[in-house]
């Protein structure tokens, strides 16, 4: 989808309506790194919107550097959408750009979903832990082995680890 910034958006969209429901990732994600599940469940009675931002994927352009670029470029695409508004579910690094884009332009945002999320200047929020840190740079691992930075985020319970493995494997799956 082309945007009034000039850049190209690529984009998958799934379910119907008028208010679309449009996806942030979390930090090193994309539009294909949401659980297929979830996405089928969410777009059950609705129109779900995931896309690549500014400079990732297909999309065209220059990654930005600041979580406010990334708001702007992503305001531009929902403007693409041609709806009166739209609902936005923000996951990690994405909860930070729908903050920004509330703040921004909250004409646009009907409903805001935060998810693994923290205010700006919130505790712990300034830097990245060590095993964030030692886990950038690298190819992701194997798609059957749940990857060590997501141990570091599921809790130590006997069903968030098979959860979050399962969730891993399946987004893989479909990615083939």
């Amino acid at each position: 989808m082309h945007a009034s910034n000039g850049i190209d958006y690529a984009y998958r969209e799934i379910g119907t309506g008028t208010i679309p429901l449009v996806l942030l990732q979390h930090f090193r994600g994309n539009l294909e790194n949401w659980d297929p599940p979830l996405l089928d469940a969410l777009a059950n009675e609705r129109r779900v919107t995931a896309f690549y931002n500014v400079g990732i994927g297909a999309t065209t352009g220059t990654t930005p550097n600041t979580t406010e670029q990334m708001a702007y470029d992503a305001l531009f695409f929902i403007d693409a959408l041609e709806a009166p508004q739209v609902d936005i579910l923000g996951f990690s690094i994405g909860s930070f750009v729908a903050q920004e884009i509330a703040l921004t332009r909250p004409d646009v945002v009907r409903r805001l979903v935060l998810a693994s999320s923290a205010p700006r200047g919130g505790a712990g929020m300034h830097g990245w832990a060590p095993e964030v840190i030692n886990a950038l740079g690298r190819p992701e691992p194997d798609p059957g082995r749940l990857p060590r930075r997501l141990l570091h985020i599921l809790a130590d319970e006997s069903t968030s680890r098979p959860a979050g493995a399962g969730a891993h494997i399946r987004t893989h799956r479909r990615c083939r």
